[in-house]
């Protein structure tokens, strides 16, 4: 008997279900009217996440393929301010083919006595083992580099060639060495893994560089050594090699990498920038969902008789609810699977378009995982953004339908759509935060969003509550368009929530991009120091002082002591098993500069414990800048071992210092108590201030302090802030490329928006023609309409973007802020006159419509 009506319950579930599915898969016969914007916002936003998620994939699987080439080897081994003992270097020849390089920074003197910075890399006559350096001219790199003449052999960046007005076979100095340019380097096999460089690259011979008299004891050296397996040998037999390296040298100080991580700064990039690029994706999409609420309500109101002719005919309201749903996601399925389809071909596009301008060799791949998460976040975005419209329908009665009433009920759909809503939301907001590398940031996305909708909903109802409050006015057009904006059926919450959203995405990427040019292109923050100078040999650092005093009498001159160390444990825990917030990993990531001071550093402020005195000499004390103790769980009496010069040196926190970073002056995280390194060799760091900093005096500079100390070099606070600022704006260029997405989805948002009240505003002109209205009266008042609503969504966009991007600068760059007012001005225009732009062109529509027939159908 149970199993009797399990089996009729079936069958009636199925009968209801097949109708349902034949009477929407009917109604799809009559084309995609009314969709093609909410096709076009899904197959946007999906397109982006999509695009992105190739893209990254297509990177990091170069980046896994690539790594032997882009580390030179199976793995490197790299020391700072020493080189690596004889024993040292046994242990590691002992495990196969050994190569070194050295890079640090110097000064190169033209016969002209120009000077320029340069990034200087001496390499052994095993570089590279793996890849090849390409030169021009073609020659084999130990031809170039070999001593000849009396000079020894360089091959430089053309940047360099450009800024000294050098050619291939001219002289430079530095130091104590001549060098013959023998060709530019194009490319080198293993650049992208060693950061950001400050100045163009000269490639010269391990014998050079210990010929130019630089390799002074504490130098800033960096000295890598590259270690080559046989081919073939896996991934568990290298771990085990650096396992080994390890335990024989366990105080060695190796910074160590293998071909897995050949370059984890690029990859952490690659991770971050990845995220960020969803994150806008995700904006276009759920921009992207106000499109999908509109067509849905357009599409149901041109529908009016079929959902009352199927209610009178004794279709359920679930029946009716279904077959549109339906309709709903075959739509969104379409518009996904055009995302999908030009995102998987977004790698195979920069490839073929751009690939010969990449630094890295990249294979587009396409993984499927990645293309599945985009589909399910077009079908979950169109399901969420269209339960609502649709759930309404369910309880508005047959005479109401049939009546086509000018007066639409408002009311909440029933709780189990609303359950529905919720369910659909959670999920979305499950795989955001569940697929993020850092998740707090996408909960922080979430939160806005949510905080955003909320916000422009409130906007909305606030302006049609003002517009319905105000006075009536006298004049014909403003009456007519206050009136507008808050009777049944305005367009006012459809254009407030469209063109909103992606006003505050644009405003906020504006107002980052303002603030980061300022920040690394701009004026330089007062007081900033025009000059960095490093590797000044400590027993000449008086006398280095007093020489730049008398060359610049009214310039300040601040030096410190310098060393560089890794943090190797912190509270008993090795670094490698701390676990640090977002914002303090880097401190663990390399080599930090260390110092130590008698008194509190300039820009730094004790908050918490006391500074040591200044006679003080028991153990080493340490002072660590607070946010980031506090990063990595760290408190007052915790204690901190950092590797420098092969040696640990373990220290306890004596007090907690809040820093300003954005004085550009010299600040340490950790500053040691004065007797914490005595008697290590190290070199002294300085900054110059000048009143009034000039390009001739800077030269001045630089040459007087290049003849007088050849091992000093002399770096440029704005030329450094400009090559940041180079790799920022590059970044900032992509973000604003895809930021572009969320504002196109917004534009055609909008678009659908006066698009779906067309049949109103057919209606409303030719009743309003039929009483004597004129064409010109009703261009003028609905211009007035989308001014008003344009406006007030505008200012709105402008605030939030600006808060949004005020904390995001703040509290996530740590950089200081300024409100970029003209770009925020000129996003205010263009809304206004995309607003009352397109509107107007709907309207014109909307008013070449004859009465005779419209007015037969009422």
């Amino acid at each position: 008997m149970t199993a009797a009506v399990d089996r009729l319950g079936t069958v009636r579930r199925e009968r209801a279900a097949t109708p349902a599915l034949r009477y929407a898969l009917r109604e799809l016969r009559g084309g995609f009217g009314g969709f093609y914007v909410f096709m076009s916002c899904i197959a946007l936003g999906v397109f982006a996440i999509a695009g992105i998620g190739a893209l990254a994939a297509s990177l990091s699987a170069s980046l896994v393929s690539e790594g032997r080439t882009l580390l030179g080897g199976d793995a490197s081994f790299s020391l700072i301010q020493r080189e690596a003992t004889p024993d040292e270097r046994a242990v590691l020849a002992a495990k196969g083919d050994v190569s070194v390089a050295a890079t640090m920074r110097a000064m190169a003197k033209s016969n002209a006595d120009q000077y320029a910075l340069v990034e200087l890399k001496a390499a052994d006559p095993n570089y590279p083992m793996i890849g090849a350096v390409d030169l021009a001219p073609v020659l084999p790199l130990a031809a170039a580099l070999a001593a000849q003449d009396g000079s020894f052999g360089a091959a430089a960046d053309a940047t360099l060639l450009a800024r000294l007005s050098l050619k291939v076979g001219d002289h430079v100095k530095i130091g104590a060495a001549d060098f013959s340019i023998r060709a530019t380097v194009n490319t080198e096999p293993d650049k992208l893994g060693g950061g950001v460089g400050f100045g163009p690259r000269f490639l010269i011979s391990e014998d050079a560089l210990r010929a130019t008299g630089l390799l002074q004891p504490g130098s800033l050296v960096r000295w890598t050594y590259r270690l080559k397996l046989a081919d073939g040998t896996s991934d568990a037999a290298l771990k085990t090699v650096i396992d080994e390296v390890r335990a024989k040298l366990p105080e060695a100080g190796w910074e160590i990498r293998s071909r897995a991580n050949a370059s984890p700064q690029l990859e952490r990039t690659i991770e971050r920038f990845t995220q960020f690029l969803t994150l806008v994706g995700l904006a276009a999409l759920l921009v992207g969902g106000v499109g999908v609420v509109n067509a849905v309500k357009g599409h149901l109101d041109r529908r009016r008789d079929v959902i009352a002719t199927l209610k009178a005919l004794g279709a359920t309201s679930t029946t009716v609810f279904a077959i549109f749903l339906v309709q709903v996601l075959t739509f969104a399925l379409i518009g996904s699977i055009i995302g999908i389809v030009f995102g998987a071909a977004l790698p195979f596009i920069v490839v073929a378009g751009f690939g010969h301008l990449l630094p890295l060799p990249i294979t587009p791949v396409v993984q499927v995982g990645d293309l599945v998460i985009a589909l399910i976040y077009g079908l979950l975005t169109a399901l969420a953004f269209a339960v609502w419209p649709l759930g309404r329908v369910e309880d508005v009665s047959v005479s109401t339908l049939f009546r086509d009433a000018a007066v639409p009920e408002t009311h909440w759909p029933r709780r189990r759509y609303l359950g529905l809503i919720a369910v659909v939301i959670a999920v979305l907001i499950a795989i955001a935060t569940g697929e993020a590398v850092d998740r707090r940031i996408a909960l922080i996305f979430v939160v806005a969003a949510a905080a955003v909708f909320v916000l422009l909903r409130l906007v909305a109802m606030l302006v049609m509550a003002v517009a319905r409050r105000l006075p009536r006015p006298s004049a014909t057009m403003l009456r007519l368009a206050l009136a507008n904006i808050h009777r049944p059926g305005a367009l006012t919450a459809s254009v407030v929530l469209s063109l909103g959203l992606g006003l505050t995405v644009l405003v906020t990427i504006t107002q980052i991009d303002g603030n980061l040019r300022r920040q690394f292109t701009a004026a330089l923050p007062e007081r900033a120091p025009s000059f960095f100078f490093i590797d000044i040999p400590s027993a000449r650092a008086e006398e280095f002082q007093a020489f730049v005093e008398a060359k610049d009498p009214g310039a300040k001159i601040e030096r410190v002591p310098m060393l560089r160390g890794r943090i190797v444990e912190a509270a008993g825990t090795k670094a490698e098993n701390l676990k640090p917030t977002p914002d303090a990993e880097w401190v663990l990531q390399s080599d930090r500069g260390l110092t130590y001071a008698n008194n509190v550093p300039p820009g730094s402020k004790v908050v918490e414990g006391t500074w040591w005195g200044t006679n003080y000499d028991g153990p080493p004390l340490v002072s660590f800048e607070k946010k980031l103790a506090e990063g990595l769980g760290l408190k007052l009496g915790d204690t901190v071992t950092v590797n420098a010069l092969g040696r640990n040196v373990t220290a306890t926190i004596a007090n907690m210092r809040t820093v300003d970073w954005q004085n550009l002056g010299i600040n340490f995280v950790l500053v040691f108590s004065p007797n914490t390194f005595k008697g290590a060799p190290h070199t002294e760091i300085a900054t110059l201030t000048e009143p009034a900093s000039s390009p001739e005096n800077d030269a001045r500079i630089i040459k007087a302090v290049a003849d007088a100390f050849p091992n000093v070099t002399s770096v440029r606070v704005r030329e450094a802030l400009q090559t940041v600022g180079n790799v920022v704006n590059n970044l900032v260029l992509a973000i604003r490329s895809a930021s572009g997405l969320t504002l196109i989805s917004a534009m055609l948002v909008l678009a659908g928006a006066l698009a779906a009240g067309h049949r109103h505003r057919v209606y409303d002109a030719v009743i309003l023609k039929t009483l004597g209205a004129t064409r010109l009266r009703l261009i003028g008042a609905y211009a007035l309409e989308y001014f008003m609503i344009g406006l007030a969504t505008a200012l709105f966009g402008a605030f939030a973007g600006s808060v949004a991007a005020w904390l995001i600068v703040t509290r996530l760059m740590t950089l200081s802020f300024e409100f970029e007012g003209l770009s925020a001005a000129i996003v205010v225009a263009a809304a206004l006159v995309v607003t009352v732009g397109l509107g107007l062109v709907g309207t014109l529509v909307a008013l070449n419509q004859k009465p005779a027939s419209v007015l037969r159908n009422l």
